[in-house]
C-alpha cells in the first residue's frame, strides 16, 4: 500500500490513505526531498546527509505527532530548519568563520560554464549568515511564500522580507552586475 503521493509541481505529500503514513515509508519518500533542500542550506553533501538524519530522527522522536500533523512536510521541513541552525551555532563556536568570497564584481564573466555558475552561487550563499542563507533558500528555491516562510522560521513577514532583500542585495554585490546576463542565457 502506497501511503503518499509526491506531487512534483508542490512537492507536497498528498495521502491517499484516511490512514496516516507509518515512519519507515514517509521517510523514504521524502529523504530526497530533505536532502536537497538541506544541500542548499548548507552547500555541503557530507553535511546534508547528516542534516537529513538528523532530522530523520527527529521526526522520529516526535512520530505520534507528525503523522498526525495536517501536514507532515512541513513539520519535517520545520525540524530540518531547526536541525541546520542549531548545526550553524555549533560550527561558528568550533571553526572560524568562512571567509566571504572575494572575487572582482565582474570575475562571474569568465563562469560563462552552467555548473562554474552554480559553484559561484553555491559559494555567494554560503557567505550568508544562516538565517538570512535559510529564508533566501526557503523563499526562492523551495519557493514558499513570505507568509509560510515566516511560520516556519517562527519570525514576522516583514523580517522575512527585508532579509531576503538584503540578502539578495548581498548576493548581487557579490555576483556581479554581469551574472544576471549569465544566467539568463
Amino acid at each position: 500500500m502506497e501511503p503518499c503521493v509526491l506531487s512534483r509541481s508542490s512537492y507536497v505529500a498528498e495521502p491517499l490513505d484516511p490512514e496516516p503514513p507509518d515512519f519507515e515509508s514517509y521517510a523514504a519518500a521524502r529523504q530526497h526531498y530533505l536532502y536537497r533542500t538541506a544541500y542548499l542550506l548548507c552547500g555541503d553533501r557530507d553535511r546534508a546527509q547528516d542534516l537529513v538524519q538528523s532530522t530523520l530522527v527527529a521526526l522520529l522522536c516526535s512520530w505520534s505527532k507528525a503523522r498526525l500533523a495536517e501536514n507532515p512536510d512541513a513539520y519535517a521541513k520545520k525540524a530540518l530548519v531547526r536541525a541546520f541552525l542549531a548545526e550553524q551555532r555549533k560550527f561558528r563556536r568550533i571553526v572560524a568563520a568562512h571567509a566571504i568570497l572575494r572575487t572582482e564584481p565582474g570575475a562571474t564573466a569568465a563562469a560563462a560554464d552552467p555548473a562554474e555558475l552554480r559553484l559561484v552561487v553555491l559559494d555567494a550563499l554560503r557567505s550568508l549568515p544562516p538565517k538570512p542563507r535559510t529564508m533566501v533558500v526557503l523563499r526562492y528555491w523551495a519557493d514558499l511564500s513570505v507568509e509560510e516562510t515566516a511560520a516556519l522560521l517562527g519570525c514576522s513577514t516583514g523580517n522575512v522580507k527585508s532579509q531576503c532583500s538584503r540578502s539578495l542585495a548581498k548576493l548581487r554585490e557579490l555576483l556581479g552586475d554581469s551574472f544576471v546576463e549569465l544566467s539568463e542565457r
